[in-house]
């Protein structure tokens, strides 16, 4: 025990220093100003782009739409036991109807024929074991897809 009491005990001191510096207050947010171009895609891969059509007016390029399913109409709804579709091709193309779920589940394909261009009138039965409920009638023609909600009683 002697020997400790001979020794110094040095304690911390507080820096002097550091206790008296503040932090600087920023009152703004600072703003990071760039000059960059906003990206305009060019005419490459077939895309052009939509302003790019709609400020040609002269005639050189014209772009249409391609539609092959221009209108379609569904009725009763709610079906029970029949649906009738109305549909207006441009040309003659594949049609395809399903009964999708609302999960997008295929439940039942009504249709998978080849059909001439014009008004079409289609009447297609719905199958017993469909349950009542809320389904999707998605109906391809070419790459142009059309779904409709039904109800089924």
């Amino acid at each position: 025990m002697s020997v400790f009491c001979g020794l110094n005990v040095l304690a911390q001191r507080q820096d002097s220093i550091i206790s008296n510096v503040r932090a600087k207050k920023i009152y703004k947010t600072p703003q990071i100003k760039a000059n960059v171009p906003t990206y305009k895609p060019k005419s490459a891969f077939g895309y052009i782009p939509y302003n790019d059509v709609l400020a040609n007016t002269k005639g050189t390029t014209s772009i249409k739409a391609d539609k092959i399913l221009t209108v379609i109409k569904v009725y009763p709804n709610p079906v029970t036991d029949q649906i009738n579709l109305i549909l207006k091709l441009d040309r003659e193309s594949n049609l395809s109807v399903k009964i999708m779920d609302l999960l997008g589940n295929e439940v039942v394909t009504l249709a998978n024929e080849r059909v001439a261009a014009g008004e079409q009138t289609k009447s297609y039965n719905i199958p017993n074991r469909l349950n009542s409920g809320i389904y999707f009638l998605k109906v391809v023609s070419g790459s142009e897809t059309i779904v409709k909600r039904i109800s089924v009683l």
